[in-house]
Formats: C-alpha cells, structure tokens, sequence
C-alpha cells in the first residue's frame, strides 16, 4: 500500500461529453455545473502533484497554486479529473478571468468532479455515484482552493433553467452508474445555455482606430473541406488581449489565404496567418451556411491543438432532404401550394420548428389528395414509413405496448413532406419521461360570433391566472380560430393530476366568466361564448405544434407570438406558408425567448384549491 500510495498515477485521456439540446429527463442520471474553465487531470503521490490539460501537457507550473493547494492534505495517490476556473463576484467561473488571473497572477478554484484511481487502484470500472462517493470523503479536508463539484440527480430541467437563470455556462449531465470512458460518447452529454465554440485564427483585418492592434480576426474551423471560414470577431478584446494576440499571430504571418473558400466580406483588408492560435467565441446563432451571427472573443486556448477544432454539427434544418416523388402534387388547390412547397417549407423552418417536436410522440394530419380531399390521422407508425420517422413503444391504457411516432430531425420532416402529412401535433411529454407532461395547453376555440380581439383578451386573462401561480404563458395562434396558451411545466406531476389541474382552472374561469367562457364541449353550450378546451392535457392527447401548417384555406400555419403582438393581428390565421419564412428571418429575438428556461411548477396550494372538486 506505502508504494502504491508513493507512486504518481499515469495521464489518462479524459471522458468528453457530447453536445445536445436538451439534458435528459430521467432519473438515471446526475447534473452538474459546467464550468468556465481549463479542463485538468490531478496526479497526486503526497506531496508530488502533475496537472495534465485535456491533451496530456503538463501545466503544474502554470496553475502553481493549485498545484500546491493538492500536495499532503490526502496522504494519498490519486487521479482526479476537475477544472480550473477563476470566479467573478457572483461565484460565477469566467473564462476571461481565468486568463487574466494565468497572465497576472490571482486567485484560481479546482472543482474536482471525478475520481479515476486511489492508492494504486484503478477506479474507472466503478459506476460514477460510487466514484463521487469516494472524491467526496477524499476531499474532506483539502484547502478552500480545492472544491467538489456537487450534482442534482434528476431533474434536469430545473436545474437547466436554474443554471442559465445565474447566466452559467450550462450543465454536464452524466449517467450515474456508468464507469469511466475516455473520449467522447453519449455516457456524458452536455448543454449550453448560450452558443460557444472554439475557432482558430486565420488573419486579420487592420483597424483605423489608434492603440488598436486590429479591427477583428477572421475566423474558421477545420473540417472535410478544409480549413472553412467561420465569420469575424470584432469585439470582446481587451487592450491587452488584443497585444498578446497580435504578438502570437506576427510570427504566423503569410500572404496566401489559408481558408478554402474565402469570401469576399474577409478578403477586404485582410492580413491572412497560419491557422494555429486556437479562441473561444459565443455567438447568437450560425447561418445556414455555418457562418457566426455577433462573434464575441472569450479568450485564447491553448489545450487543445488547432487541428482538433471542427465546426459544431450544422443546423438540423441543413440536413440533404431525400427525392421527394410527386411533387407536383397540389396539397393547397387555392393557393397554388405543391407538395414541394410543403417539403421546402418544412426544410426552411426546420430550426425553428424541431425544439418543440423533437423528442415526442407526433401524431399527422396526412392528406394524400390535398387538404379538400381525404384527411386522416396517424399517430401509430406502421411498415413502410420513410426513414426519418422513427418508432417509439408506449404503454398505452390496456396496458399493451404500441409503437408511436417520433420525429427528431430534418429528416423526419422530410419524410413527413413525402406522406402528404399537412399538420404535426405534438404530446405535452417527452418519450424519456412519458407519464410526467412538461407542458400546459388552454385552447381558446371562440364560437363563430365571437371577434379576435375577445379571444386575445381571453388568452391575456389565462395568462394572468396562470402567472399568479407563477406559471409563465406563451401566445401560439393557432392557424384556426383561437389562441393556444402554452405554459412550460417541471415534469414533476403525472397525467392524471396534471389533467385535473387544468379542468380545474378551465372550471373555475366558466364559472367567475359565464357570459364569456364555457368549459364544455358541446357545441349548444359554447353558442356566444369561448370554450376552454383543456382536455389537450392528459395523457396521449395532442396539440398542434409551433410552425405547423394547417390543412385549411390559404395554407395558415400555428405562428408563436408575443403578447405585445395579439393588438396587431387580426386572426389567428394572418400567417401562412409563404410569409412565415419572412418573418422568422426578419425576426431579430425568439417571440417565445425563454421559453426553454421557464419551466414551473404547479403550486400545491393552487393544486388543491382547483382540484378539491374532481
């Protein structure tokens, strides 16, 4: 044991963690904070300590302190995987700092968050709650400087929306049982609150502004058409950055252009570099063709070789679509829309449209002879679906497993386009977590004598109800006659309660309002009056989904608004096929911006005052 304890563990490369939308949503696995930082590997043999970056360099010089801070209090060896952040006054890790603090000298934090090896023996087989269990007793008693990386086990979505509430950079969330795996897979998946990458320099343009180094830097990344530009970062410099870069990018300098493809926007001015000098940026978001929206520079990295930074898979919306068949077939008589039309649509607005589709059971509205022919429903998949739309088994009330629809990318839609499916509704679960909804839908279906501008007083009604309950609401108009009210939920309750919860407020509402609301369904009963449809909440119920169209005249689609929007439109039926790609492109910020991070729970108290009478 002395001399396994007196022996400094080996590198070992480290887990990487796949990037995704959204963090699953059962309950095995365990969510962490993603930090802003260096990611490193601490070989401990008492009072020897090695930092490893994620590349194998040693950098226990560069980060002494923490170096330092790991000798003597464990009386151990061990491998320990973590990360090197430096904190601004919130507690926040700011990779910016962490720099200033490399360059500079100051203060630096190690949250250790994974135990690889103790005394000699390799742990990388144990599942990862008991590797935790043992980091955590081992780092009992270390210095302030050396923290444990503490995790939420389940849910994710709280703790997602908590996260990028305190503006961090996102969550790590991995699966508890699982052992340790080198590389990257899907054991450990990440998510971003905000679009950051890794870039490397390829030039720059030269600024008119005196003390400044340069104008911006130009930007790409590597992949199988080489090295492709990627947009210019004009801002996030600091003075000194922008010397310390200039000096780094000086011996880089040469007269060709090192990108395959060189546009002219980078060709103005340019003083083209070797690609070498690896930056992280964040951005808005990346054009079809992967060009950066508003670059902002973070700060140089120098753990990861330049020939290791690739673009982030494109856009899902960019996906090559199949060969459509028939494709002049007329689905929209009256507005002289195609089934191509239908295919293009979808293709264009697959960005917009697949964060709400994706990850739960579909049912399509397919009509094969065109919206004025044979329309039916099909929500369970059968042979000889187009591939794109998978199958997923549910249990369903007989207690027999069914295989239900599921669209989770480009492809899908395609393939929706190619069976004539005009309207995709959506569950309110996931299929990860198929009994808890983590939506609530009101459909506002006005009786024909009742004008728009009484539906949207209507929906701004049930927004305030529900935001006294601290429920936010979103306006989706439907492409039919009403407004849907949408309300993300934590999913925390089942179907049943949730249900009930939602016939309780569409009740209560009848009830105050009986001149203007009924929650019946029958038709008699909503003669003047708006019913309040909530039985789209339970289990295996339906809604139609954002940016769908709609089998209708003049080929209307379900548009999500703002609620400063509802005084200026006229139905809920103004936007169609041909101007919504206008508008999502002319749109400068998300109608439902926060929509992801706004998830609530219903209120106990609110909860039985609704439902005392189910």
């Amino acid at each position: 044991m002395a001399g396994a304890r007196s022996t400094l563990p080996k590198f070992q490369p480290p887990a990487l963690a796949t990037l995704v939308d959204e963090p699953p949503r059962d309950s095995g696995w365990l969510h962490e904070i993603k930090y802003d930082g260096y990611r490193i590997q601490a070989a401990i043999a008492g009072n020897r300590v090695r930092l490893y970056t994620r590349s194998g360099k040693d950098w226990s010089d560069r980060f002494a302190g923490i170096a330092e801070a790991l000798t003597g209090f464990s009386g151990c060896s061990a491998s320990i995987d973590g990360e090197v952040v430096s904190l601004d006054a919130q507690g926040r890790s700011d990779f910016g700092a962490l720099q200033q603090a490399i360059r500079n000298g100051g203060p630096m934090v190690y949250y250790a968050f994974d135990l690889l090896s103790l005394d000699g023996r390799s742990l990388l087989g144990s599942p990862l709650v008991e590797r935790k269990r043992r980091l955590r007793a081992l780092l009992e008693k270390a210095p302030h400087a050396i923290r444990y990386s503490d995790h939420v086990k389940g849910r994710s979505a709280a703790m997602y929306a908590k996260a990028c509430s305190l503006k961090l950079e996102g969550i790590v969330s991995k699966r508890a049982e699982a052992s340790y795996r080198s590389g990257r897979h899907r054991e450990w998946l990440k998510v971003k609150c905000s679009n950051r990458e890794e870039v490397v320099i390829g030039g720059w343009r030269r600024s008119s502004r005196k003390g400044r180094a340069f104008a911006s830097l130009l930007a790409g990344t590597f992949g199988d058409g080489g090295f492709v530009y990627r947009g210019r970062i004009g801002t996030g410099y600091s003075e000194e950055d922008q010397r310390e870069i200039a000096a780094r990018l000086e011996p880089l300098t040469r007269k060709t252009s090192p990108f395959g493809e060189t546009p002219d926007e980078a060709r103005r001015g340019a003083q083209w570099v070797t690609p070498r000098l690896v930056a992280e940026v964040s951005y808005t978001e990346r054009t079809a063709a992967g060009i950066m929206r508003h670059p902002v520079f973070l700060g140089l990295r120098e753990d990861k070789p330049a020939g290791e930074v690739s673009a982030k898979p494109q856009p899902v919306g960019s996906a090559t679509r199949p060969r459509l068949s028939h494709a002049d077939k007329m689905l929209f008589p009256e507005a002289g829309l195609t089934k191509q039309a239908l295919a293009d649509y979808l293709a264009e607005m697959a960005d917009a449209m697949l964060p709400h589709i994706r990850g739960r059971p579909v049912s399509l509205l397919r009509c094969t002879g065109g919206r004025d022919g044979e329309c039916f429903f099909q929500r369970h998949h059968a042979q000889g679906m187009p591939p794109g739309i998978h199958a997923v088994d549910l249990t369903e009330k007989s207690q027999k497993r069914a295989s239900y629809l599921c669209i989770d990318g480009a492809d899908g839609l395609a393939a929706a386009a190619q069976i004539a499916a005009i309207e995709l509704h959506i569950w309110g679960s996931r299929v990860d977590d198929v009994e808890h909804p983590d939506r609530l839908v009101f459909d506002l279906d006005p009786d024909t004598s009742v004008s728009f501008d009484e539906v949207c007083e209507a929906a701004r009604e049930v927004r305030n109800l529900l935001d006294s309950m601290r429920l936010a609401a979103f306006p989706l108009l439907t492409g039919g006659k009403g407004i849907h009210v949408v309300a993300p939920l934590l999913p925390e309750r089942p179907w049943p309660e949730v249900k009930a919860f939602a016939r309780g407020l569409a009740h209560a509402l009848a009830q105050a309002r009986p001149e203007r609301y009924v929650a019946k369904a029958t038709k008699q009963a909503r003669s003047g009056r708006i019913f309040i449809d909530w039985l789209r909440n339970q289990r295996g119920a339906t809604a139609i989904a954002p940016f769908s169209p709609r089998a209708r005249p003049g080929a209307p689609v379900a548009v999500p608004v703002r609620w400063s929007e509802l005084a200026r439109i006229e139905s809920a039926g103004d936007y169609t096929m041909r101007t919504v790609p206008r508008r999502v492109g002319a749109l400068k910020t998300d109608p439902w911006e926060g929509y992801p991070n706004a998830a609530g729970g219903i209120p106990e108290k609110a909860f039985k005052l609704l439902t005392d009478d189910a």
